[in-house]
């Protein structure tokens, strides 16, 4: 357009026209720029915000899994499948019987030929009236004296004060 205003083709107010027109659409196109980069800036923070959502929901997920802390045997059951399960709440209880405590009683004569980390052998009653041998460990004394457990039957076995011992035994299975 210039160059037919230069040479006398055009007149100055078509020029002029086509400059205020050509001006109008540039403005439009920074307004499109500028809200284009607005919108970009929008979506930016709203994938932000999702990705911390999504972030929230995976942990939560996570927590939801039911992982044992050890490996072991369910000894009892306290809920059951398909039931809800909230927070703080035991579902089970598991044990590791690969190693068992075994508790026993000695009397105060006994007492003195025992001592911490002692191998002592351990007798559970098997078929017909024999019994099988296990070896053990002392690792807990009672250092006080207690009653007779009820447990004891009969009165030849009981004595007045017992000491509590408390022996490993590895588990062969046949342990209960």
């Amino acid at each position: 357009m210039e160059n037919l205003v230069k040479a006398q083709v055009a007149n100055q107010k078509q020029l002029d026209d086509v400059n205020a027109h050509l001006s109008v659409l540039e403005a439009r196109l920074a307004a499109q720029e500028n809200s284009l980069n607005t919108s970009i800036l929008t979506l930016n923070q709203q994938s932000n915000a999702i990705s911390a959502q999504l972030a929230a929901v995976e942990d939560l997920l996570k927590k939801s899994r039911i992982v044992n802390p050890i490996a072991g045997t369910v000894l009892t059951k306290y809920a059951m499948a398909n039931e809800v399960a909230t927070q703080g709440r035991p579902l089970y209880r598991i044990a590791d019987i690969r190693v068992m405590t075994l508790r026993a009683y000695v009397t105060g004569d006994q007492f003195s030929a025992i001592k911490l980390n002692q191998k002592v052998k351990v007798f559970v009653d098997e078929k017909e009236g024999k019994y099988r041998e296990y070896e053990g460990l002392v690792f807990w004394i009672n250092d006080k004296a207690e009653f007779t457990p009820k447990t004891i039957q009969t009165k030849a076995e009981r004595a007045n004060l017992v000491y509590a011992v408390k022996i490993r035994v590895q588990n062969d299975g046949l342990l209960k």
